[in-house]
């Protein structure tokens, strides 16, 4: 039976503007200098929470080191981790941004609403049944996860206690996650860019305390994971307010707009976030390895993610909503260069990130993790499945605009086989390579297996849209200057740390300098929306 609920309704505006969203919306950010303008707005604060990730991942290598009891840790939070980017940046982010922006478009902001109140119901009470569930289960789910614990039970029940901990921060983080596709669609990235600050924080937080009060430093991190989740939901809720939305007012079973997010959503749990899926199975495998091959991985998958969450996730964060509205008008010219400017934007930066990976992997893991627990073994290793990550980074960053074109288009099916024929090619390599290089062969497995996902998504798309929607001219200029970044950055690594890591700065203004000077556009398109941003703020 349809519930109407319709107590409290308070938002007494939301009659005058049902005809038309005059607030700032998804469409003004179509515009080329929208789309890089709000790509630094999500970068600039994605970077301070990178950064406090960063300063998060030396604790806990201090506190917890790379033994069994990070090992349990790892997998445990993988598992709502994995959940939070299936079912909320994945799957729901993105089905649920481009149907609340058709709706707001053909029906008004009153319609919109209601829609996305009636969401938040049914998030809820899926993901409360499924965290019921995994607190029954989480034994048997612990042994499809990492099958290798089952032969050291100290681990392996450490494992179970801590996913019962942490699995219902899931319900939290995709209710963010809702209230992130809210605010993009609304044009304002800044509050969902800083959520993952709050995260940070509640784990240091929580591992200091654990750590100098003599306790369980992994319990003490998983109790953290939760207090971070509810932090995270209440900074969205002033923001929701500023733009008019409260959670107070109609919602319905049987919402037109959740059903068809409905529709999106389910292929594309799978297809979204084929990356994360990836680095699940390469868990899955790593637990049949020794002891430290699964701590091996997140370290370098932590600082592949640096770059990737920074500029990758930025790009495409702030070209779903520009994607969406254009779709939703049929303006497919303008479609095709807003994507096209997307993806020439995260080549531009993930070249060159890729470059300074590869050059300094292990000076940076030494400079990051090498204290405490974490031992030189262990930074070579961590070290070496950093290189295979990295040669991969500009695929996975590429990945994310691509899928988000796709998903603007309201089509889910072509993302999803291509993710499947991926995801058997990362299972059977992984597989093949790990008896022969380790912890190395499964990170490069996945590196491969994006490439191939990367590509085939671009082949179709270029059919879909007729043209190439990937910058060729950038790509080879910008490819040329990150090798000049490689060179000049692996010849510094030679030398003390102060020199490799005070040149990093250096290194980027090169390869900044010489895309305006070889006239990338990207380059100019950033220059012109960071001047554009630093006239308005004298202003103010």
């Amino acid at each position: 039976m349809e519930n109407e609920n319709t107590v409290n309704e308070q938002d007494s505006n939301e009659v005058k503007k049902q005809a038309a969203p005059t607030d700032r919306s998804a469409a003004a950010a179509a515009s080329h200098g929208g789309l890089a303008r709000n790509t630094l707005v999500v970068a600039g604060a994605t970077l301070i929470s990178r950064v406090l990730g960063f300063v998060r991942d030396v604790i806990v290598a201090f506190a917890l080191g790379a033994g069994a009891a990070a090992d349990a840790f790892f997998v445990a939070f993988r598992i709502p981790n994995l959940l939070r980017r299936l079912f909320g940046e994945g799957s729901l982010t993105m089905a649920f941004i481009p149907v609340y922006t058709r709706v707001r478009e053909e029906q008004g902001d009153r319609a919109a609403r209601e829609m996305a109140r009636s969401a938040l119901v049914w998030l809820v009470l899926i993901l409360g049944g499924l965290t019921l569930l995994v607190e029954a289960l989480a034994g048997p789910l612990t042994y499809v996860v990492a099958p290798g614990f089952a032969d050291d039970p100290e681990r392996f029940g450490m494992t179970v206690n801590l996913l019962r901990i942490v699995f219902p921060y899931v319900i939290l983080i995709c209710s963010v996650a809702l209230c992130m596709g809210i605010l993009n669609a609304h044009g304002h990235f800044l509050a969902p860019a800083l959520a993952p600050v709050l995260l940070n924080v509640a784990l240091i937080a929580a591992a200091l305390a654990g750590y100098y009060a003599g306790g369980n430093v992994a319990v003490c991190m998983a109790v953290g994971v939760l207090g971070g989740g509810v932090l995270q939901w209440l900074l969205q809720q002033p923001f929701l307010r500023m733009q008019g939305f409260t959670w107070r007012g109609a919602w319905s079973w049987r919402d037109a707009g959740v059903r068809r997010m409905a529709v999106l959503m389910l292929p594309t749990v799978f297809g979204a976030a084929v990356y994360q899926v990836n680095i699940l199975l390469g868990t899955l495998l790593a637990s049949f390895l020794p002891e430290g091959s699964v701590s091996y991985l997140y370290y370098a998958d932590r600082l592949v993610q640096f770059p990737l969450g920074v500029f990758g996730l930025a790009v495409s964060t702030a070209a779903l909503p520009s994607l969406s509205a254009l779709a939703a008008r049929g303006n497919m010219t303008e479609f095709n260069r807003t994507l096209r400017t997307a993806l020439g934007l995260t080549l531009f930066i993930s070249l060159p990130a890729m470059a300074g990976l590869l050059a300094l992997s292990e000076p940076l893991m030494r400079l990051l993790f090498l204290r405490g627990a974490f031992t030189l073994e262990a930074v070579q290793a961590s070290a070496l499945a950093l290189v295979a990550y990295a040669g991969g980074l500009p695929f996975i960053a590429g990945l994310r605009p691509l899928v988000a074109a796709y998903y603007s288009l309201e089509n889910t099916r072509t993302p999803v086989l291509v993710a499947a024929l991926s995801m058997v090619a990362n299972i059977g390599l992984g597989a093949w390579w790990m008896q022969i290089y380790g912890h190395v062969g499964l990170a490069l497995a996945v590196s491969v297996s994006s490439a191939l996902n990367f590509l085939l998504l671009l082949l179709l798309l270029v059919k879909r849209l007729e043209r190439a929607p990937l910058p060729l001219a950038s790509f080879v200029k910008c490819s040329l200057l990150a090798g000049v970044v490689y060179a000049g950055a692996w010849a510094s690594a030679l030398g003390p740390y102060l020199l490799w890591l005070g040149l990093i700065p250096v290194w980027a203004l090169v390869y900044f300098a010489g895309a305006v000077a070889l006239r990338v556009p990207e380059a100019d398109l950033l220059l012109s929306a960071l001047r554009r941003r630093m006239v308005r703020h004298k202003a103010g």
